[in-house]
C-alpha cells in the first residue's frame, strides 16, 4: 500500500518560455522536454517539477498560474469515489500509458490537489536545495476540510499552537501541515502551498523581486513569493 505521501508539482503557466528563465535564475533548473507542452525541471541530474502550459479550460475560468502539489495513492478509481463522497469535486481525470493516472480534486473549501496512481514521479526531497522539502494547506477555516484528509489518505493530524494541524502519513511519518490563516495573511485563495528548498531567503527574495515576482509576506525561515504570472510559491531555508 502506498504511503500517501507528496512526490511530485508542476507548474501551470501562461508562458513557459517566460516561466521556464524565471525558475532558471531563481533556482538554477535545467529543463527536459518530455510532451509537447510539458517540460521536467532538473537541479543537477534530480528531477525537481515540472511546468506545462495552462489548458484553454483553466483559462476560460479565470485560473491564475499555479503551483500544484500530487499526492501518491493506490487507485484513482477508489480515490475519486471516496473524495466524492466526503464533500470533494473532482474537476479532471487523465491517464496516460507508461505514466500512470491522476485526478483534479478540490476539497471543501476550494483547494486543489491532484492525486497520482503511477510510479514514474518522484521531486520530494528531505533537504536538498532547489527541490520541493514541504507543503503545506492554507485555509480559512481547517476544521471544514479535516475529515476529507484524514479519511481520504489514512493521514491523521494532531493540533498545535495557532490552529495549524501536523499532518502524518500512515506510517506516522509528519509529512506536511494544515494551517488556518486570515485572508489578511494568506491572501483570499484556499490552497496548497509548494516549499522549495534554498540556501539564502533574501537572497532569493531579491532574486524573484528583479524578475517581476512578489513577495507576500516573509517570516524568520521562509517566505511566500509569486512568480512574474502570480503563481505562488514559499522558500524555506531549513
Amino acid at each position: 500500500m502506498k504511503s500517501n505521501n507528496f512526490i511530485w508539482t508542476d507548474l501551470s503557466t501562461f508562458d513557459l518560455k517566460v516561466s521556464k528563465d524565471f525558475y532558471s535564475k531563481v533556482f538554477g533548473w535545467e529543463y527536459q522536454q518530455v510532451d509537447t507542452d510539458y517540460y521536467y525541471a532538473y537541479k543537477a541530474t534530480k528531477e525537481a517539477s515540472g511546468l506545462y502550459v495552462m489548458p484553454k479550460t483553466f483559462v476560460d475560468m479565470g485560473m491564475p498560474s499555479f503551483w500544484m502539489p500530487y499526492i501518491q495513492v493506490d487507485s484513482i478509481a477508489d480515490t475519486i469515489s471516496k473524495a466524492k463522497t466526503l464533500g470533494g469535486r473532482v474537476e479532471l481525470t487523465e491517464s496516460m500509458e507508461n505514466f500512470g493516472s491522476i485526478a483534479l480534486i478540490r476539497d471543501p473549501s476550494g483547494a486543489g490537489f491532484t492525486v497520482y496512481d503511477g510510479n514514474a514521479l518522484d521531486a520530494r526531497t528531505v533537504n536538498e536545495e532547489s527541490t520541493m522539502v514541504w507543503n503545506e494547506l492554507f485555509v480559512s477555516d481547517a476544521k471544514l476540510v479535516l475529515d476529507l484528509y484524514t479519511h481520504l489518505f489514512d493521514w491523521t493530524t494532531e493540533e498545535t499552537e495557532n490552529k495549524r494541524f501536523l499532518v502524518y502519513n500512515n506510517l506516522g511519518e509528519n509529512i506536511s501541515a494544515i494551517q488556518q490563516l486570515d485572508n489578511e495573511i494568506k491572501g483570499k485563495h484556499e490552497y496548497w502551498s509548494v516549499f522549495f528548498k534554498v540556501e539564502d531567503i533574501d537572497s532569493t527574495i531579491s532574486k524573484v523581486l528583479e524578475l517581476g515576482g512578489n513577495l507576500i509576506y516573509q517570516d524568520y525561515h521562509s517566505a511566500l513569493l509569486t512568480d512574474s504570472f502570480g503563481a505562488m510559491f514559499q522558500v524555506i531555508e531549513k
